[in-house]
């Protein structure tokens, strides 16, 4: 199978045969960043740790990373295009097209779910992966693509339609794939590498690099990001996204992955991921703090307006799924259907909720919690 990039006129970058894992890396061009990384992961978890309900609170971040995984494979939706379709959504901007899209966002999500679920009866191992794959491609294209096999047939990377000639990226041939993904896993249950993040970069680009399915290998190698950290303790829950730096850095994420089988750069990449994982921190925390503040705000706002016994159950409702229908509201927030009904009008009176969709004959309004989303996509965050 072939994915779409820049034509490339040169000869195809074949995969590394025997070169994994690298036996040298360039240990004095790393150390420098290996502790700004660490400090910003420190930080970012201190603060995870400090949130209550933190998973409650950052779900919006959660299905942000989703849309902006899927966005690297080629989907072109938001974070309020997916929740709005979730919510079931029938406006006219609400194409098919958008409908499939949002499917492949919601995938990861579940698949994420249900792989951290599954962490605390066993570790990472290649039965997970194949299972999680599963989950990835239900009902999304690639459905038919033997979803949780290895494939049996190379695959490249190049410009869609281009043959194997024209790819940017050859990965590992299939009767190699096997012994490929043993060696990998080893190396991802060694616990006596010199550093754990700069295990996490080579075992991140190892997995694109032998692209073991014939679809969705990049969204599943970057779900591998949070959950190898929260495996290995660095988080204390897998709320990490890392999909916004990659994506706005897609050209070098590619070039930097083709470095390490054409030149055996793999210092390159190293430095390339470990800087993303420094600035993504960051990123992470400013918005994690975002949602906090906005959170306690909101909080006393709805307390104050409502006088209601339910008010917390409603903020945290709306934090949890910041686009929703008042049915959806009362099913799962539990509140009394009049009282929650009371609360609903209030916050849109008070601007809080704004309305997406009037509801119209038995099809039930949508509702939107506008500040959340704004700071899950990088607006108006301090």
């Amino acid at each position: 199978m072939n994915y779409k990039e820049k034509p490339m006129k040169s000869t195809p970058v074949r995969y590394h045969l025997g070169k994994f894992p690298p036996k040298t890396l360039d240990w004095a061009r790393l150390i420098p960043l290996i502790g700004p990384a660490n400090a910003g992961l420190a930080r970012y978890d201190g603060l995870l740790t400090a949130i209550p309900n933190a998973h409650v609170l950052l779900s919006p971040l959660t299905t942000q990373e989703a849309v902006l995984s899927s966005k690297i494979e080629g989907t072109n939706i938001t974070i309020g295009e997916v929740l709005e379709i979730e919510a079931g959504g029938e406006s006219a901007t609400i194409t098919q097209p958008k409908r499939d899209d949002a499917e492949e966002v919601l995938n990861y999500r579940k698949a994420m779910q249900a792989c951290v679920a599954e962490m605390e009866y066993r570790p990472l191992s290649q039965d997970m992966l194949r299972a999680v794959h599963r989950l990835l491609m239900q009902g999304v294209r690639g459905r038919d693509k033997s979803p949780g096999d290895y494939r049996k047939e190379q695959n490249w990377i190049g410009a869609k339609g281009s043959p194997i000639e024209e790819a940017s990226f050859v990965p590992i041939a299939p009767e190699h794939l096997q012994q490929g993904m043993d060696d990998w896993e080893k190396y991802l249950g060694s616990t006596s590498e010199p550093d754990i993040l700069v295990q996490l970069a080579i075992l991140h680009i190892e997995f694109e690099a032998l692209h073991p399915f014939n679809d969705g290998n990049g969204r599943l190698g970057r779900m591998l990001i949070p959950l190898f950290l929260y495996q290995r303790r660095l988080l204390s829950s897998p709320d990490f996204y890392m999909s916004g730096y990659l994506e706005s850095n897609r050209e070098e994420y590619h070039e930097r992955l083709r470095g390490v089988s054409r030149d055996g750069d793999w210092t390159a990449w190293c430095l390339f991921f470990l800087d993303g994982l420094r600035e993504q921190a960051a990123d992470n925390e400013r918005k994690a703090r975002a949602i906090l503040l906005l959170y306690d705000r909101v909080k006393k706002q709805i307390v104050d307006l409502t006088h209601s016994q339910h008010a917390i159950q409603a903020v945290d409702f709306i934090f949890q799924t910041p686009i929703f229908t008042a049915p959806t509201f009362t099913n799962f927030s539990k509140i009394p259907k009049p009282t929650a009904n009371r609360i609903l009008t209030i916050l849109r009176d008070e601007k809080l909720l704004y309305t997406l969709q009037e509801g119209k004959g038995r099809r039930a309004g949508i509702l939107a919690f506008r500040e959340l989303l704004n700071i899950a996509e990088g607006k108006e965050v301090l």
